[in-house]
């Protein structure tokens, strides 16, 4: 099974921290891009039209921003030109601050089962600071529309002035207002953002300092049922993002709309981040990518491992040296040995330990050439 992306790139205000291919001075263009998505994946529909897929993923941007007409289209599109499993997992993104009631009515009517919340902090002046359009009273009247739904919450952590306090109140409020899935990110302050010169001056908390929140946050995620199954990713039972698995399973997947990527057949690509340069593409007959790589055998082996080593499984070795006919545990013995003390060793299965998988990246470097 693969996947598929939509990106929505309009979004109601621009966030300080965003790096997304965002547009919220262009919202008056949502009717015309959203009919070329319509396009692009009718011009897709061909070359997949032996593929199966078991999840669509709407993200932004703010897809909830957008008259959710729109996205009723979209995914009756989905359906129309690709094979969409009949139990699909369907999700979309939303701001507290643009929903209601109707449109989630229509959310579920045209068969979205999962709905991603930004909530990133549950104080009110980090919201502010963060640039975010709406408040925490806002989240919680978007919660209540979700009653019983399977909604998941983003978390940031690392921000100006933030203590652990308010990462428990965040957690506490998403969990206690029916949350099943929690993605704590840290904030990364992307070069080129208004956030970055906070982080220039020296304004937000250093890498020691958000590492003591994150094993916060995972010590608290772990004692209200969340169980970490990715380094940013946690779930109630049950509850883990199949979209996302998809990704660290080095699953094939395509992408629709600006700055969309796609992996398919070992070749991954990248859709402009231009919009104008989008419209002119579709309309013009063409696909709209921008950049292709075709992924050796040695590239393939790499993006295994890295993508594996970020989740709580870890690496399935018997299944790595079937699909690549490799000696994993040979091939890679100077990296095991060097990082023995971060890793859990059983049979076929190589994880990093609980305790080191937020320094995960220093590790699975030592196993890339």
């Amino acid at each position: 099974m693969a996947g598929i992306y939509v990106h929505v790139p309009f979004c109601k205000s621009k966030c300080r921290y965003c790096d997304f291919a965002s547009f919220p001075d262009k919202i008056g263009f949502a009717e015309s891009y959203m009919t070329c998505v319509y396009r692009e994946m009718l011009m897709r529909s061909e070359e997949l039209k032996d593929y199966a897929f078991d999840t669509l993923y709407i993200g932004g941007g703010t897809p909830s921003v957008i008259d959710e007409s729109y996205i009723a289209m979209l995914v009756a599109a989905a359906r129309k030109y690709y094979k969409l499993a009949p139990d699909a997992e369907i999700t979309i993104e939303m701001n507290p601050g643009t929903v209601s009631a109707g449109k989630i009515a229509l959310y579920k009517k045209c068969g979205i089962n999962r709905f991603s919340v930004g909530l990133q902090t549950a104080i009110d002046s980090q919201l502010e600071e963060l640039g975010r359009c709406h408040n925490l009273n806002q989240f919680v009247s978007c919660a209540k529309l979700l009653k019983g739904e399977n909604f998941s919450v983003d978390v940031m952590i690392g921000l100006k002035g933030q203590t652990t306090d308010d990462i428990d109140k965040t957690i506490s409020v998403a969990s206690a207002f029916g949350a099943s899935h929690i993605s704590m990110y840290a904030l990364t302050p992307e070069d080129g953002t208004p956030i970055y010169t906070d982080y220039l001056n020296g304004e937000l908390p250093d890498g020691d300092e958000v590492a003591a929140m994150y094993q916060f946050g995972v010590r608290r995620l772990k004692e209200l049922g969340f169980e970490r199954y990715e380094v940013s990713n946690f779930a109630k039972k049950g509850k883990q993002s199949r979209h996302n698995l998809n990704y660290w399973r080095r699953g094939e997947y395509i992408g629709f709309g600006v700055s969309a990527s796609s992996h398919i057949a070992n070749v991954r690509f990248t859709n402009t981040f231009d919009l104008d340069e989008y419209f002119k593409c579709i309309l013009s007959n063409h696909l709209p990518v921008i950049d292709r790589e075709e992924v050796d055998v040695d590239g393939r082996k790499e993006e295994s491992i890295m993508l594996a080593l970020r989740t709580s499984e870890g690496l399935n070795v018997e299944e790595f040296n079937s699909l690549y006919g490799a000696d994993f545990f040979k091939e890679y013995s100077t990296a095991l040995a060097k990082n023995s003390p971060y890793l859990d060793v059983q049979g076929d299965r190589v994880r990093i330990k609980d305790e080191y998988l937020y320094v995960q990246n220093t590790i699975i470097c030592d196993f890339l050439s």
